[in-house]
């Protein structure tokens, strides 16, 4: 028995052993930096999503593997090896992107600078769409593989609706908004869209379109009309037919656009290093150094009440109230920051979770000085956190506005009574209906319920137009829960300037009594776990990783069934995918 013991206490401590041995070489091997020799090129790949922040990855910190690359240490690494004398271009490798617009019109914006310091970029494609080739057309040279496709033929919206199959399984959505263009409900009560929903999303994709276009002929030297009509008329596009319609450079391997690059540098020998490497280099060590101190808060996802979710793998990311409310006050308290930029990427959620975190974010402009940068998505309720009245920048296609109220429930006694399955209820009070799901809401109920939406709606609106310095009539006109691309809402008033997270940066400097010219330590929140908290926060199991096309329909689900709990929701109208 006690030999049992030893050998079972033995091989623990082994265990123990083996996981902190293997963590110290990975940390080792992670943080050494990589030699840079003079005329290197970056070999920059861009696919999948490219995240606000790196999600947690226990396997990484075990074994030295780099992090995903999440936006702004991409941006920023872009701008040093602008400023890298050693760098002297970019091979970049576009395919398969699952970002928004803003994203990428924000990454499009840093490789052009990067291209305008004088340095060459390149961009090599197998299979592209809008997307893809809206990235690669800002690089001096445009090449797809000789076996590629351009897959260009426009641009479509596609927008799910549930009733006919919901009905179904004897189950219907009873769901009542404010807002002429607060259509999130109508994906669960209607099967198609109404005449407002139509008009609104015909605007986005428009607005979105038209910039992609126009971005893209510029970049090629044709007229916007002619590049409309080659993609919408003639597209998709095998390789030849891509290079005789001028839309790319060449057809060439990865290897032979290598040998070219080599054959192109001049002063010395010919160096390539992959990105990933060269996110290891010191920032100090390419002239960057850092002083004061500036907290990057990261509201992505879904708003929720209490504790947020932050999945593994990136997959399931969600605002808590409590988190967030949390992080805000110890920015709050830390006299080093000196000021802080919101990265807001959201769709919205529950309303008063919204209203909560809203009320810290305010406290906190008390505080410090404050700019919100919008992502992809600022609508609705992650329209609402940024009301505190300091500057909001967007990107031309960020999805934002939305400013409308959901409220209901699901009636699910059809899918009950082909169960076989029946309830007796017995009740105090003449509402205490409204959260069960055995039945629609009386008319009684129902005009409760809209005076409840109708006050939490003028609210919402007195605090937009205070904000944002309007009459509450005028923001009445431009909300009615309509969503509008970050141009659209820039010419409404409902966003400060047009750009990205630099420009953001730099009101922020402005603000914070910062010149303009000093480098600045960013500070993430909120904060990465330790390697022990992740260990610790998997033992009660994993989370799988679903495909795009399901996982967004799940997400329209998820906030659909979160309903029965909490009923107030200011949440974007639908699930928009413009492809």
């Amino acid at each position: 028995m006690k030999k049992w013991l030893l050998g079972v206490l033995t091989g623990i401590l082994l265990c123990f052993f083996l996981l902190f041995f293997f963590a110290g070489v990975g940390w080792y091997l992670q943080s050494r930096p990589p030699a840079i020799s003079s005329n290197t090129t970056l070999i920059l790949k861009f696919d999948g999503d490219i995240p606000e922040q790196a999600p947690q990855d226990i396997a990484g910190q075990l074994f030295g593997e780099p992090q995903q690359q999440s936006l702004i240490p991409t941006l920023r690494r872009i701008e040093q090896a602008a400023a890298d004398r050693r760098i002297t271009g970019i091979l970049m490798k576009v395919s398969g992107l699952g970002i928004g617009w803003g994203k990428l019109q924000q990454l499009r914006q840093t490789l052009d600078d990067f291209r305008k310091s004088g340095k060459n970029l390149t961009a090599l494609l197998e299979v592209a769409g809008t997307r893809e080739y809206y990235l690669a057309s800002v690089a001096n040279k445009v090449y797809l593989s000789p076996a590629g496709v351009l897959d260009l033929k426009g641009m479509r919206a596609e927008v799910m609706f549930f009733k006919d199959g919901l009905a179904k399984i004897g189950v219907q959505a009873d769901l009542e908004h404010i807002g002429k263009y607060k259509n999130f409900s109508d994906q669960f009560t209607d099967n198609r869209m109404s005449d407002a929903f139509r008009e609104a999303t015909t605007s986005m994709l428009d607005s979105i379109y038209g910039d992609f276009l126009e971005t893209v002929a510029g970049a090629r030297g044709k007229p916007v009309q002619e590049m409309r009509t080659t993609i919408e008329e003639t597209g998709p596009f095998e390789a030849e037919r891509a290079k005789l319609a001028g839309l790319v450079d060449g057809l060439l391997y990865e290897d032979e656009v290598l040998k070219q690059l080599e054959a192109e540098t001049k002063d010395g020998a010919f160096h390539k290093l992959d990105f990933d490497d060269y996110r290891r280099v010191p920032a100090e060590r390419a002239t960057f150094s850092s002083r004061e101190r500036i907290a990057v808060v990261y509201a992505v996802g879904e708003i929720t009440s209490g504790e947020g979710i932050s999945g593994p793998f990136g997959d399931r990311t969600t605002i808590g109230s409590e988190s967030m409310a949390e992080t805000l006050e110890t920015i709050g308290k830390d006299d080093s920051i000196k000021g802080v930029i919101v990265r807001i990427d959201s769709p919205g959620g529950d309303a008063y979770a919204s209203d909560a975190i809203w009320r810290k974010m305010n406290l906190l402009s008390e505080k410090k000085p404050l700019v919100f940068s919008m992502s992809d998505t600022a609508a609705s309720g992650g329209y609402y956190l940024a009301m505190t009245g300091d500057p909001i920048v967007a990107e031309p296609g960020t999805l934002t506005g939305s400013i409308g109220i959901v409220y209901g429930k699901l009636n699910l006694k059809g899918l009950y009574d082909k169960l076989g399955i029946n309830k007796e209820v017995i009740a105090r009070g003449k509402f205490t209906g409204l959260s069960s799901d055995y039945g629609s809401y009386t008319p009684q109920e129902r005009e409760r319920v809209r005076q409840l939406m109708s006050a939490f709606y003028q609210d919402f609106v007195k605090k937009v137009a205070a904000a944002r310095k309007m009459t509450p009539e005028k923001v009445d006109a431009i909300a009615q829960g309509r969503v509008w691309t970050g141009t659209q809402a820039k010419e409404n008033g409902l966003v400060d300037e047009i750009g990205g997270f630099p420009r953001a940066l730099t009101l922020l400097k402005a603000k914070a009594n910062i010149p303009a010219g000093d480098s600045v330590e960013l500070v993430e929140y909120p904060r990465r776990k330790s390697l022990w908290e992740l260990i610790l926060s998997r033992a009660d199991g994993g989370t799988v990783q679903l495909p795009a096309p399901l996982s967004r329909w799940l997400a329209d689900w998820s906030a659909l069934e979160s309903l029965a709990e909490r009923p107030l929701w200011a949440l974007l109208p639908a699930t928009f995918t413009f492809q």
